[in-house]
């Protein structure tokens, strides 16, 4: 006989915002009725509402002249518009509360304050609250996330479900942060906060814990994490049923609470399962010995119950039938299912899963078909033949490809001889690959095209150097740079323009001349097929700038140029042509200049006149002197008053912080004596 204590929290189950949220959707409830999103984080009142008729949507795209239930999360604003815009009548379930910080939010945001919303913000009811300041509040979920914290005027909001000591410490963190007025509303609603602490209290005392509720419920998961600060042993589920008797047989107290979007029914059927544990774990052990062992990754015999187009159900006598998905049944993703498999078929399934969180087994006839491909591939493996796979998607590390039906990995450094950075180009094609490592028993195939394309490249590369010569003119493709050169692609081998072939003037960086992916005409300058090296030189394919300065300007023309050099006795004038001439510092201007970094910085646009142009030594002499007009001096006397500043003493505002409590009535069940009509605490 096992001799188990049962305890509940005192506050447990249905708050009051719940609570009015599911009277309302099911007084609605109907065919064609549509709710937008799930009604409340529970899986049986969605299920209950589906079985009334109420269509589940997550988008408004078409929904017109219809009736649209507002889950109890609450919604952007501009969905609500958009669903009224069209002649939608509204079922209003959100919960009071929330509605009472839309108009906190929406008040303070018209006074130009910073909203700051402590909670999640992919959390539905955060998404609606932040659309009531137009999307612009800072949103809290860590202490990491206070850096982007406004530094004044701020006004706090929580999401009702938060927990409340990580509420606490944030709050208490914020307080140190902020220079100006900080005002919070603590809006975690009474039934969060009922719930949090009598399940802090009943935690403390058990040996472990049972939170019932929605496994994706904001508020569940929270009384979740509560439990584990005292408690070593807390089972998060959405009903009895999901828990394995044998599990509790180790534990002599155990705690019960649920969520505050948990039905009363769910808390009752735990309560009653758990009073006659003792029945429960004989008939259940008399129930596992009629049914057959299966064990996840086991191949088994089964019969074909019926097929529709999205799955099979397949009868492998174990207590639960098993379920093969569409896209387990065939790599082929166009097949039909009814084309496969009729009612009555013995088949051979893979067990993939125990559980699909819906009582059944997970199979997959497609990888029993794959296994007979591994033998194949052992077969390529051993005879170090090639394969042409499918890229499917990237992953960490790599790619996945489809090996007949089969997963195979390409790692990132064996997708090409060139270091790849953006794998996602791979996507959907098809590549001749060696198989470099293979392990049957683990269905692990790896693959290489590197090492194709080394090859390929090897044969590439013999009819590059067969093609090129010395004095060729070619195009080819800007794949690299470096900080000495240009590595640039002349069909499948790289040749290296060094930097100081890539323009007639000096260059500080290849990429002030070129960019990785560009088009050029280049000339040969050398090759080496011995030390694998082509050399390339792209200045040789364009005019020099002596010669183009020649041919365009002569002496006493003004052109502009740019400051590219400054010392003691001038400066060096970069031209348009791209030649450079001296600006002697006895020409930057009329009077007396000491250093031409007195009147001119590196960088700087000026404008002069060529005076001199020796094309034998190839030197060009500048002037900005020749181009100024004669000055006629002119005294000038300023009076000069110096008025003493008044000293203004401002004084600094201190910061203001004021918290708020919002009290609400937890109108559900405040205790769990409004459950039953007995005392179940012992």
């Amino acid at each position: 006989m096992i001799n188990i204590e049962i305890y509940l929290a005192e506050n447990a189950g249905f708050c009051g915002g719940v609570k009015r949220a599911v009277k309302l959707a099911f007084d609605n409830a109907d065919k064609g009725v549509y709710c937008l999103g799930d009604l409340v984080h529970n899986p049986r009142v969605v299920s209950e509402l589906k079985e009334k008729g109420v269509i589940k949507i997550d988008d408004i795209k078409g929904i017109k002249d219809s009736k649209v239930i507002i889950r109890s999360h609450g919604v952007h604003k501009s969905i609500l518009e958009e669903l009224k815009d069209n002649n939608n009548e509204i079922v209003d379930c959100v919960c009071p509360k929330v509605t009472m910080i839309y108009d906190i939010v929406k008040k303070h945001y018209e006074d130009n304050k910073n909203i700051v919303i402590l909670g999640n913000k992919d959390h539905p009811e955060v998404i609606g609250i932040n659309s009531y300041c137009e999307d612009s509040a800072t949103i809290i979920e860590t202490e990491e996330d206070l850096v982007n914290l406004p530094k004044e005027n701020i006004v706090v909001v929580s999401q009702t479900t938060n927990n409340q000591k990580k509420y606490k410490k944030l709050i208490n963190l914020i307080k140190t942060i902020p220079k100006g007025e900080v005002l919070v509303y603590n809006t975690i609603c009474s039934a969060t906060k009922n719930r949090q602490q009598s399940t802090e209290e009943l935690s403390k005392k058990v040996e472990a814990m049972i939170v019932l509720g929605g496994k994706n419920s904001s508020n569940t998961k929270k009384l979740a994490e509560v439990a584990k600060m005292h408690c070593e042993n807390v089972y998060l589920i959405e009903s009895i049923k999901d828990i394995e008797y044998s599990y509790l047989k180790k534990f002599n107290k155990i705690g019960i609470t649920a969520g505050a979007s948990t039905p009363s029914s769910v808390i009752k059927e735990a309560v009653s399962s758990m009073e006659n544990f003792d029945n429960n774990e004989m008939m259940m052990e008399a129930i596992e010995q009629s049914f057959k062992r299966v064990r996840r990754g086991e191949v088994v015999n089964g019969e074909v119950l019926f097929v529709n187009p999205s799955e099979v159900m397949v009868n492998i006598g174990y207590r639960a039938d098993g379920i093969i998905a569409k896209e387990e049944l065939s790599s082929d993703p166009s097949v039909k299912t009814t084309d496969l498999f009729q009612p009555g078929d013995e088949i051979q399934v893979y067990v993939m899963k125990m559980d699909d969180g819906e009582g059944n087994v997970v199979l997959s006839y497609k990888r029993v078909e794959n296994m007979k491909v591994l033998d194949d591939v052992e077969e390529l493996f051993n005879n170090k033949e090639r394969v042409t796979v499918k890229v499917k998607s990237v992953v960490k590390g790599g790619l996945t490809a489809d090996l007949e039906g089969l997963n195979a990995f390409i790692p990132a450094s064996h997708a090409s001889v060139r270091f790849q950075r953006d794998l996602s180009k791979y996507v959907g094609q098809e590549l001749l690959c060696e198989i470099i490592d293979f392990d049957k028993s683990k269905r692990k195939i790896v693959l290489s095209r590197k090492n194709v394309e080394a090859e390929e490249l090897d044969s590439k590369k013999k009819a590059v150097y067969e093609s090129l010569h010395e004095g060729d003119i070619i195009e080819g493709t800007v794949q690299r740079l470096t900080n000495f050169g240009a590595f640039v692609d002349v069909g499948g081998v790289d040749g290296l323009i060094h930097i100081s072939e890539l323009s007639w003037n000096r260059v500080k960086h290849p990429s002030d001349v070129v960019t990785p992916g560009q088009s050029v005409k280049v000339q040969v300058l050398n090759v080496d097929e011995s030390k694998n090296r082509i050399a390339l030189g792209l200045k040789q394919t364009t005019q020099k700038p002596w010669d183009i300065f020649v041919s365009t300007v002569k002496v006493g023309d003004v052109v502009d140029g740019e400051v590219v050099n400054l010392l003691d006795f001038g400066a060096f004038v970069r031209l348009e042509s791209g030649v450079d001439g001296l600006l002697h510092v006895s020409q930057i201007a009329k009077e007396h200049v000491e250093k031409p970094a007195d009147r001119l910085a590196i960088g700087d646009k000026v404008t002069v006149k060529v005076t001199d142009i020796d094309e034998e030594g190839k030197k060009i002499s500048l002037s900005i002197k020749a181009l100024l007009e004669p000055e006629e001096e002119e005294e000038v006397k300023e009076e000069v008053k110096v008025e003493k500043k008044k000293e203004v003493k401002v004084e600094k505002k201190k910061p203001v912080f004021v918290e708020e409590e919002i009290e609400d009535e937890d109108d559900g069940f405040n205790t769990i004596g409004d459950l039953f009509n007995i005392d179940l605490n012992k």
